[in-house]
């Protein structure tokens, strides 16, 4: 099991842009959490989710007045 956003999740084995696009997230728009250290984008395609792992997903969003 993978914990992401706090939620334990069966996702060992997938990729995390796969995983990204899974939920709905748009991968240019957020900051991902890996393990305690921030990812890099390019990293994203190349990073495997494994059992133990701990991902916070943390989308940018536009506002203001």
């Amino acid at each position: 099991m993978v914990t992401i956003n706090g939620e334990a999740q069966a996702k060992d084995g997938m990729m995390l842009l796969e995983y990204l696009k899974a939920a709905g997230y748009d991968s240019r728009a957020v900051a991902v959490e890996y393990n305690g250290a921030i990812l890099a984008k390019d990293a994203y395609e190349t990073t495997e989710l494994r059992a133990g792992d701990v991902v916070e997903v943390v989308c940018f969003m536009g506002g203001g007045v």
